[in-house]
């Protein structure tokens, strides 16, 4: 599946989502936010599709925002609307919030929407030459992606305000040291670990990794007391499924489990 701007591949039960204008370092116009938004929701849909993988072709992952397209939509202060069935990119809209893991592998530059789609994943890969940029102050405006709500989470408040209030560069090998990524790899090879991150998680139970992710977002959103009330209630259905069945056969058999979804 391609379409224009973004592209789409399923690899099994992961689907890899690139951003497709290399020749314009990948900048971020509004249509290309909208086609991911439509690519996110169909894999959100598809009972097929466990996890998912961003990624960008080209030499860098993105320039950031193409802010003369978007400066209208910030002026009403508006993201641009998503079609019926998308989901939010920044994950900003728990409503229509991607429901499976992403991991994300970057390159190159990774300017300002690329590092708020980044906190946006579950697992980040990086290659050694990626320049993190949060750099909006250095443009006459601010990050409205996420950043100053998730940073400060990730690598420490006085850290964040460093990188947000300078627009300094974080290198890859400062990002691993700051917990920002998850891995460095020599650069070529981020799609590739990061792949195999994703089939790794694809072949474990759908519904319990689902579960698993929900809990712990509900524990940043909503605070630890509203997750642990959910522990145990939410387990409940997932003991009644094929999987949990299958799981336990498969220890008592020690073998690999074969996963359904269901």
């Amino acid at each position: 599946m391609e379409s224009g701007k973004i592209t789409a591949e399923r690899r099994g039960h992961v689907l890899l989502m690139g951003l497709n204008r290399p020749d314009k370092m990948n900048a971020f116009d509004v249509e290309m936010f909208s086609e991911l938004a439509v690519a996110l929701g169909e894999f959100d849909r598809d009972r097929e599709l466990r996890c998912g993988l961003l990624f960008a072709h080209g030499t860098h992952f993105t320039a950031g925002l193409e802010l003369p397209k978007w400066a209208p939509y910030f002026s009403e202060a508006a993201f641009p609307d998503l079609p019926a069935g998308a989901c939010d990119p920044f994950g900003l809209d728990e409503e229509r919030r991607v429901g499976k893991p992403m991991v994300m592998a970057v390159q190159g530059i990774c300017y300002t929407i690329g590092l708020e789609l980044l906190l946006a994943m579950d697992i980040r890969v990086a290659a050694s030459d990626t320049r993190f940029g949060q750099i909006e102050v250095r443009r006459g405006i601010y990050p409205v992606g996420g950043a100053t709500v998730r940073l400060h989470r990730e690598i420490g408040w006085g850290n964040a305000m460093r990188y947000l209030l300078t627009a300094d560069e974080i290198s890859g090998a400062e990002a691993l040291r700051l917990g920002l990524i998850q891995e460095l790899t020599e650069p070529g090879r981020q799609i590739e670990r990061a792949l195999e991150i994703a089939e790794k998680i694809a072949r474990q139970a759908p519904l319990g990794v689902q579960a698993s992710l929900k809990s712990a977002r509900q524990a940043r959103i909503e605070g630890e007391r509203a997750a642990i009330a959910r522990l145990l209630p939410d387990l409940v259905p997932i003991m009644k499924s094929e999987d949990a069945a299958e799981g336990i056969q498969s220890f008592i058999e020690r073998r690999e489990a074969r996963f359904k979804g269901r």
